[in-house]
């Protein structure tokens, strides 16, 4: 289930970077931004619950391209660090807004929808609740539409066109800047799934956002780069939060995973499946 979390909130990390080049620390903060849109759509479909959350995803979607047209647009071209401190920026500013909104007040999204997170059994005597069972699936879902999409979708093609080789791609005749609103669209909609569905399953709360930053090393560890290694990443960080967590410490859950990337910086900074490159530390 943590891996799932993990997994399904570094490939939004992953098709920004492995697009433009661009870290969006933003991430976690948009993530949390799509669980509070459920809660907006909730007052509307008080009676369908899917319909909420495709109303949710469907605003995420839209966040993510107005992000980029309003605000990453002009960092096109900047240096790296300039873009990596206005996601910094932009994910202060979109936490700050939410609290103002709708409090730091603890929420429980499925209350409003009037939908119970009911039990499920599984074999052995384990037990998983519904939205975990939904959040698993839909991280696979979500996986396999990804990779088919990347490899062959018209658009897929020219989003890693652009990722390879920007300047190319530009002389082919492939607009950047649409190829890129549609990168941040993308990662700003699978954030949002993972905190919709997190809501839904746990409630929604300021600390959903820390969520969001520890799937980081999940992507980095992978590869940033790779959709493939984000998935291996999140197994590894999650294996080893969950091991930690259970035979040594449980306040260890906070660092686990920064100490997981630490250890894969040293050894192979470009991560398991990533793209060997000269690397703007910052």
């Amino acid at each position: 289930m943590l891996a799932a979390i993990y997994a399904l909130i570094a490939c939004g990390y992953v098709l920004v970077y492995r697009v433009s080049r661009v870290l969006n620390l933003a991430h976690g903060e948009l993530m949390m931004l799509g669980a509070y849109a459920l809660m907006l759509t909730a007052a509307q479909f008080t009676t369908y619950w899917p319909a909420a959350i495709a109303a949710a995803v469907g605003l995420s979607l839209l966040t993510g391209v107005l992000v980029y047209l309003f605000l990453m647009r002009k960092m096109t071209g900047e240096m790296v660090l300039a873009a990596v401190l206005t996601t910094v920026a932009l994910g202060i500013l979109l936490r700050g807004v939410m609290v103002l909104v709708w409090s730091a007040q603890q929420q429980y999204p499925a209350q409003a929808l009037g939908v119970a997170n009911t039990s499920i059994a599984l074999p052995g005597g384990a037990r998983i609740s519904f939205f975990s069972a939904l959040l698993i699936l839909t991280t696979l879902l979500v996986y396999g539409a990804l990779l088919s999409f990347l490899r062959f979708g018209r658009w897929g093609i020219r989003m890693r066109a652009a990722g390879q080789s920007p300047l190319l791609a530009a002389q082919r005749g492939i607009n950047l800047h649409a190829v890129y609103a549609l990168a941040w669209g993308l990662s700003t909609l699978t954030g949002a799934l993972a905190g919709i569905l997190i809501a839904l399953d746990s409630g929604l709360d300021q600390t959903m956002a820390i969520i969001g930053l520890k799937a980081f090393p999940a992507a980095l560890v992978g590869g940033l780069d790779s959709l493939v290694g984000a998935l291996a990443g999140s197994l590894i960080v999650a294996s080893a939060e969950v091991l930690l967590i259970h035979y040594v410490d449980p306040l260890l859950s906070e660092v686990v995973p920064f100490l997981v990337l630490i250890a894969m910086l040293v050894v192979r900074p470009w991560g398991l499946f990533g793209t060997r490159e000269e690397l703007d530390r910052v």
